[in-house]
């Protein structure tokens, strides 16, 4: 095991604009840093072009870096080749070798190494059956499916006893039955190996079940960096709001209005208001005008002495073992899930509730977190 440190990391890719015929110098990872616990399993976590797979590469050696430092353990690898950095890499297309048989790709860079024969055997008899390829040896790569080429994958990066094993989405090309089988599976395999681990993934599912802390990046830059519930529960900004929750979190623009009842939040193009909660009252003000964020189970339907808000239904969905229920609210809807059997049909009644306590506030203008006072 090894701690990883990445210490304000800069990634820039010198590209030319043709019709300007200049250099111009996008940052695909800007001022990366992070710094991980021995046997911790890490989620680098973002949607497509983030710089989540590009600091990954340079973590493995795979990119150069253009400012910054990266540490494996004590060791400063800025300019260690790949092969000296003590790392496994799966990644996402399995890069297996056609021609060799499972047991041939699994030993592959322990022959590389002139590890003995007898030595080799040994290892994959470890290995083989923790990742359930023993069975699959004789086989070529032609004959496996998508979960069995991923578990050769996995099998071939940590026989070389990693002290960082580094995960390129290594899900991705699975079917869902099969990742949530091989999510399992990677959560088990973590505790036997006992090996640092980060993965990169734009599905939030994967790193909040995986993961002991998760990484969230957008445009090359970290956004926040907690536990799963941390960044569930406390989200900095509104993208980590509505990144992390599936449903995602409902956030919509409300203004701040004062009655003889009290104080709401009014939703814009709509006729919703939720009572301001305490905590908000020293940090709004009338007339201000705010994003306000709920995740989906925290609205609920309440009963015929309700006192929440007139709305009225726009779409019921019936998904087995739960319902979502979604409230136009101007060009945008309003959505709750809830474990009620009850159903209902578009344009019922109801009455909308929200649990104060769950809901969060951002600013108009930066998209960061109010917090309460």
């Amino acid at each position: 095991m090894a701690k990883l440190i990445l210490k304000n990391v800069f990634k820039r890719y010198e590209n030319k604009d043709k019709k300007k015929k200049k250099a111009v110098n996008p940052l695909a990872v800007n001022n990366f840093s992070l710094e991980t616990e021995d046997g911790e399993f890490i989620g680098i976590l973002g949607p497509s072009g983030c710089g989540k797979t590009t600091s990954l590469r340079m973590i493995a050696g795979l990119e150069d870096i253009t400012d910054g430092e990266i540490y494996i353990g004590d060791m400063k690898v800025n300019d260690v080749d790949p092969k000296d950095r003590g790392i496994g890499l799966a990644f996402e297309d399995y890069a297996l070798y056609p021609p060799l048989s499972v047991y041939d790709n699994i030993a592959f860079n322990l022959k590389a190494k002139n590890v003995s024969a007898d030595d080799i055997k040994k290892e994959i008899d470890r290995i083989a059956p923790m990742l359930k390829v023993e069975e699959l040896l004789e086989m070529r790569p032609a004959k496996l499916s998508g979960g069995q080429k991923q578990r050769v994958n996995l099998a071939r990066a940590i026989i070389r006893k990693p002290k960082l094993l580094l995960l390129d989405e290594p899900m991705s090309h699975l079917d869902g039955k099969m990742r949530q089988v091989l999510r399992i599976e990677l959560q088990r395999l973590h505790k036997e190996i006992k090996c640092t681990t980060i993965i990169v993934t734009h599905d939030q599912l994967e790193a909040m079940s995986l993961a002991d802390r998760i990484a969230i990046m957008k445009d090359g830059e970290l956004q926040q960096f907690g536990t799963p519930l941390e960044v569930y529960d406390n989200p900095v900004n509104e993208f980590v709001a509505g990144f992390i929750g599936e449903p995602p979190m409902n956030i919509n623009t409300v203004k701040v209005e004062k009655t003889d009842k009290g104080t709401f939040f009014k939703f814009v193009d709509a006729d919703i208001a939720i009572p301001v909660p305490d905590r908000y009252l020293p940090v709004v003000s009338e007339g201000m005008k705010v994003r306000l964020g709920v995740r989906p189970t925290d609205l609920m339907i309440g009963d015929e002495n309700s006192k929440g808000s007139d709305a009225k239904i726009s779409v019921f969905e019936n998904l087995g073992e739960e319902r979502k229920i979604s409230f136009r609210v101007g060009t945008e809807f309003l959505t709750l899930v809830t474990p009620d059997e009850k159903r209902y049909k578009q344009g019922d009644p109801v009455k909308l509730e929200v649990k104060a306590d769950k809901t969060h506030l951002f600013d108009v203008e930066t998209g960061e977190v109010i917090r309460a006072k």
